[in-house]
């Protein structure tokens, strides 16, 4: 029975993230056609619409809105939008998981978020982070008195969240890990492992 119950998580485990993902793909696809769709209906003719018009517009509508964030004005809208987002108590915990998502996301080829994996000493482990800035405002280098920090991003196991620290760059410990699988590592509570190339030699048993 135990071998049994064992096979079937096993390939379940197998199986679990293909099928959401392709679910999330299938539900993201139908409701941008569905929704939007609708609203191609209302503003063309009938012989104009094609299925399929709908999710060619949020494809569209998401292309524009990548244009548009780097404007000084949109970017101010969003500022405003996501402070009044942040004083409901419900939907600025559901906005922040989703914000925390898409910091791991690629913006752009310079990279402009997450830049690298490094591991910081804590008391006596360590913790992995991302390092998001190596240029801060002169005005915390002049309150630390330290030319070298460096803004590290160290989200939570299991949870919304997490923390930015600025930490003087001799106090990092570099690694060859990649964001997505740093980023695995750390969501998953380290049951994901790392590649062993990728963690530095003093830290393999």
């Amino acid at each position: 029975m135990r071998r049994l119950r064992n096979t079937f998580f096993a390939g379940l485990a197998a199986v679990l993230p293909v099928a959401i993902t392709l679910y999330l793909l299938y539900w993201l696809s139908t409701t941008s056609e569905a929704v939007l769709g609708s609203f191609m209906k209302l503003i063309l003719p009938d012989h104009w619409y094609r299925p399929g018009l709908g999710l060619v517009t949020g494809f569209v509508v998401v292309m524009l809105a990548g244009v548009l964030v780097n404007a000084y004005a949109v970017r101010w809208f969003i500022r405003q939008g996501e402070e009044l987002l942040a004083r409901v108590p419900l939907v600025k915990t559901i906005y922040g998981a989703v914000k925390d998502f898409t910091r791991f996301l690629p913006a752009n080829k310079a990279r402009r978020d997450l830049q690298r994996v490094v591991m910081w000493k804590l008391h006596t482990g360590y913790v992995v982070g991302f390092v998001t800035s190596e240029q801060l405002p002169e005005v915390l280098i002049t309150a630390s008195n330290d030319a070298e920090l460096v803004a590290v991003y160290f989200p939570l196991s299991y949870q919304i969240g997490g923390h930015t620290l600025f930490i003087p760059r001799r106090e990092l410990v570099e690694t060859s890990l990649h964001v997505e699988e740093a980023l695995r590592l750390v969501l998953t509570g380290g049951m994901t492992a790392a590649p062993s190339e990728a963690i530095p030699e003093r830290f393999k048993r």
